[in-house]
């Protein structure tokens, strides 16, 4: 029988992680926007940390074990977000939006922004699928996995148009990537998008319900908080609520300030 606390501390952990980790990745580029070796320097040390701790876990299916891969994973997705974030990995295009874009030249161009870390996201994703098909514990694969997914899922979405999106997280010189943003309406793609998401989530923790032993149940439970999570993410982008005001607390008073003058303008 699958106890209380087995389902429910996966549950706070990946909250708790995924709201410190989100917070904290604003809070290095905000802060440090002036410095971008430093943050990178940051983003390097959230790598090795990932990586030690996945390979740290790599046979090792005890409980601990399947938090600390599942935390690598995270930082390993960190590192990525913060070089992205500093524009130091993004796409060769770093132009707005021509007015008469349209069509497959208009998801062309919105690519060619992106397609630098879009690679470096598959490519480390295949490594530690690789990595994870020979060991014990693929927590930290599985966790990069469902990110890069949920992400490309948000991408796209926002690409095709979403009725709200708060954009206080992207920082002032990656302004461009708004013009590719499609029309502030709802599309059939986000409510698809949120549905299949919902219901993964609700698959993970039906596993994780039934299933024996406490590394299938721990991970199940894991996965199915970061879909719920990813589906609450796309409603946000469906509905009037700035999500980003949960992180507030880490942005710095002249973010702020340019957020509230670019929205005067």
């Amino acid at each position: 029988m699958v106890s209380f606390a087995a389902l429910i501390l996966p549950f706070i952990a990946v909250i708790a992680l995924w709201f410190i980790s989100t917070g904290l990745v604003a809070m290095i580029h905000h802060r440090l926007h002036q410095s971008q070796v430093r943050a990178l320097i940051i983003a390097g040390l959230c790598a090795s940390g990932g990586l030690s701790l996945i390979a740290l876990t790599v046979n090792q299916t005890a409980s601990w074990a399947i938090y600390a891969s599942f935390l690598g994973g995270l930082l390993i997705w960190s590192w990525h977000e913060i070089s992205f974030l500093t524009g130091a990995v993004a796409g060769p295009m770093r132009e707005e939006c021509p007015k008469n874009a349209q069509g497959w030249k208009r998801f062309s161009l919105a690519s060619m922004t992106l397609i630098h870390h879009e690679i470096a996201l598959a490519m480390t994703l295949l490594l530690l699928l690789l990595v994870g098909s020979v060991t014990d514990n693929a927590t930290g694969a599985y966790t990069f996995g469902l990110l890069f997914v949920f992400r490309l899922s948000s991408k796209l979405n926002i690409f095709k148009g979403v009725p709200h999106f708060s954009d206080e997280l992207l920082p002032h010189h990656l302004n461009y990537l708004k013009s590719y943003f499609g029309p502030q309406k709802l599309h059939p793609m986000l409510i698809i998008s949120t549905t299949a998401i919902f219901a993964l989530g609700l698959y993970f923790g039906t596993m994780a319900f039934i299933t024996d032993g406490i590394y299938q149940t721990t991970l199940y439970a894991l996965l199915s908080c970061l879909s719920l999570l990813a589906a609450l993410e796309h409603i946000f982008l469906g509905l009037p609520m700035r999500d980003s005001a949960l992180w507030q607390w880490a942005l710095t008073q002249r973010s702020l300030t340019i957020r509230d003058n670019n929205k005067k303008i």
